[in-house]
Parts: C-alpha cells; sequence; structure tokens
C-alpha cells in the first residue's frame, strides 16, 4: 500500500520560490535580448506568435513604467514558450553558440587555405556550384596586394564575408 506523501516530500519535488524567480528573470531578459534584436533576425526566430506581437509592442513603447510591464508581460510569455530554441538562436546571434564558432574557425581556415593556394576555387566551386568563382579569385588577388602593400585589411575582411554567403546560401 502506498502511503501519503508528507508535506516535505511535496516541498522538496518543487523548485524553491527563489529558485522560480531566478528562472522568471532569466526569461525575462531573453526577453530583453529578443526585443533588442533587429526584425529580420527576430523573425528567424521559431516562437509563437503572441510572443512576437509583445516584442512588437514593447520596441514601439517609449515610456519607462508601460516598458517594464511590457517586459515583464513578455516574460509571463517567455514561460509558455519552449526555451530551448529561442536560447540557441540568441546564442548564435551572439556568436556565443559552440556550433557558429565551430563555423567561424572553418571558415577562417577556408580562406586561409584559399589564399595559400589558388586550387582551393575548385573545392569551393565543387562544394557549393552556385560560388561566384570569380569574385573569389578577384578578392584573393586584392587580399595578397593587400599584404603585399601593407595596407588595411578590407578585402581580407571582404573576403570572409563572401565566404560566409556562400556558407549560407548551402
Amino acid at each position: 500500500m502506498k502511503t501519503p506523501e508528507t508535506p516535505t516530500d511535496v516541498a522538496e519535488a518543487r523548485p524553491s520560490k527563489s529558485q522560480r524567480k531566478r528562472e522568471m528573470l532569466a526569461l525575462q531578459e531573453m526577453g530583453a535580448a529578443l526585443v533588442g534584436l533587429p526584425a529580420g533576425r527576430l523573425e528567424r526566430i521559431e516562437m509563437p506568435e503572441a510572443l512576437r506581437g509583445a516584442i512588437r509592442e514593447a520596441r514601439r513603447l517609449t515610456q519607462h513604467e508601460a516598458r517594464r510591464r511590457q517586459m515583464q508581460y513578455i516574460g509571463r510569455l517567455m514561460r509558455d514558450a519552449d526555451p530551448a530554441p529561442i536560447r540557441e538562436a540568441l546564442d548564435a546571434e551572439r556568436g556565443a553558440s559552440v556550433r557558429e564558432n565551430a563555423r567561424q574557425h572553418r571558415l577562417e581556415r577556408l580562406r586561409e587555405r584559399l589564399l595559400n593556394d589558388e586550387a582551393v576555387l575548385a573545392e569551393i566551386g565543387a562544394a557549393h556550384p552556385g560560388a561566384d568563382l570569380a569574385r573569389l579569385r578577384q578578392l584573393r588577388g586584392n587580399v595578397l596586394r593587400e599584404r603585399e602593400e601593407g595596407r588595411p585589411p578590407r578585402a581580407f575582411r571582404e573576403l570572409f564575408r563572401l565566404l560566409r554567403e556562400i556558407d549560407d546560401g548551402q
């Protein structure tokens, strides 16, 4: 026969009031980060439509108290949403995601390989059929000239952006 649960068993099974408050504040902070994102990036994050509307409304508000209440409301809506995909998307936006960091390092290594050997263009063309190889070749030459002349690395950065765009298009 099962014994009835004692009040101490029930209290141990649920989180403390302090823990619940920490969790709610974390959700509010995540909501504040969502409010701070540009509209285009926000649209790419999967979330309930009610939360998306509340975030749009918070952006519109200018009065301090109204915005504070709206942020609390966003935190309450965040409790009903699955925070894992939202947190992952925010981490990726901040560049804190392990996957995003690995991607950045992979692209940096690809850029260095391309600068050291023009044959890497064929690899890029095989892996990404729609890649603009002529533009990559031109940027590679510009980077090499920049290095020779000791100029600021403008084309170096542009080459990385182009490689990232090619990788995004995959």
